[in-house]
């Protein structure tokens, strides 16, 4: 019952808020993108805040000192499907995501998810897959910060896979800081369970940032495995 009562307020949330996308539209026409930007934030927030709560979701943050002020890359380890509300919830600061491009087929959450700033990745087009990122090189550098999942898909567990270095290129070309986040219990909400719905605990952690400027070539090589021993370390 409680994976039925979900996914009818995930939808019906979405169709509630319609009008709150004309808004956002006419707001972007206007120019007025600081309050577009905050509307979709706020509005985002709120909604995977709700959806955690409704899935029995208790959430644990730990590190929010860590967070830079600028923009910065959010570099997570990916457990399960229940990662994206819980960095959206409680991760605070406002950020897109990078994201597999059958997300930009599915209506209404592709809509909130382009104004929010997410970059859709077609991992089997180098070339388009250059253009995505960088779009999100040009998103950092406006001031917008973006969430990686290096790994590239998820382990559904406590294990990690290895982490591609593609995407940390974006953080060095726009010399914006990279914040490591190990989240940790998000698989036992839905993919322990044959994807139903069941309480879990949860505990996001944000580690302290790395620097990109001025990192040598050999350095920018070894982020990802770096970068992986710390969030791993942090479990």
């Amino acid at each position: 019952m409680r994976t039925i009562i979900w996914f009818i307020y995930f939808w019906g949330y979405l169709i509630a808020v319609l009008p709150k996308i004309h808004r956002i539209k006419k707001l972007t026409q206007a120019g007025k993108i600081e309050e577009r930007d905050a509307l979709v934030s706020q509005a985002v927030q709120k909604w995977s805040r709700r959806l955690l709560k409704l899935a029995g979701v208790k959430v644990i943050v730990q590190g929010l000192e860590n967070i830079p002020k600028g923009a910065c890359v959010f570099v997570s380890n990916h457990q399960g499907l229940f990662d994206i509300p819980t960095l959206l919830g409680y991760l605070d600061k406002p950020h897109g995501l990078i994201a597999k491009k059958e997300a930009d087929k599915i209506p209404m959450i592709r809509t909130w998810m382009r104004y929010l700033g997410c970059i859709f990745l077609d991992r089997e087009n180098a070339r388009s897959a250059m253009g995505s990122l960088r779009k999100g090189t040009e998103l950092l550098q406006k001031g917008y910060s973006i969430t990686i999942f290096p790994e590239g898909t998820r382990s559904r567990g406590d294990q990690m896979g290895e982490f591609k270095n593609g995407a940390f290129k974006m953080a060095e070309k726009a010399k914006v800081p990279l914040v490591p986040v190990r989240i940790s219990g998000t698989y036992k909400v839905m993919e322990a369970n044959h994807m139903w719905i069941k309480p879990a605990e949860v505990t996001l952690t944000i580690l302290p940032s790395i620097p990109t400027a001025g990192l040598s070539r050999e350095e920018l090589k070894e982020l990802g495995a770096t970068i992986r021993e710390e969030i791993a370390a942090a479990g």
